[in-house]
């Protein structure tokens, strides 16, 4: 899940998540992962990517991801809740690019077997609400230096 909400344009964390997006993509594609990609913002949830076999990437794939509005944390992660419920795969992913400026604590999807949330907050006043539902979700958490 890929947060493409406004507060994400700040301090070029989408840049820096559409980095690790296609680190994550690439790894995926030499594992023969099974992957899909929602992007949430303003008021809607996109799957950019349907469910499939992981496939070669490149820059031109994540370039057309744009932001703007808020943050529908909770749409994406029920979104996401349904497509994890749908797969077959032995073990089900669940990673969370976001710099948590949502005021929603949506519960982790039961289908989620592994939950990862990356944290790419750097505002002034920082409110750790990625870190806080990292824990809640009782998910890995990485910073997004950390995570590069």
């Amino acid at each position: 899940m890929l947060d493409c909400s406004a507060s994400m344009r700040n301090d070029g964390n989408l840049a820096r998540a559409k980095g690790l997006l296609l680190s994550l993509m690439q790894e995926a594609y030499q594992r023969r992962d099974h992957v899909a990609l929602l992007c949430f913002a303003g008021e809607m949830v996109e799957l950019r990517l349907p469910p499939r076999r992981a496939s070669a990437w490149n820059d031109d794939w994540v370039a057309p991801i744009a932001t703007g509005g808020g943050t529908p944390l909770a749409l994406g992660v029920h979104r996401a809740g349904q497509l994890l419920e749908k797969s077959e795969s032995r073990q089900r992913w669940l990673w969370l690019l976001t710099d948590g400026r949502s005021s929603e604590s949506p519960a982790r999807p039961e289908a989620a077997d592994v939950a990862c949330v990356v944290d790419f907050e750097a505002a002034r006043v920082l409110l750790h609400r990625a870190q806080q539902l990292a824990t809640r979700w009782q998910a890995g958490y990485l910073t997004a230096e950390r995570a590069a």
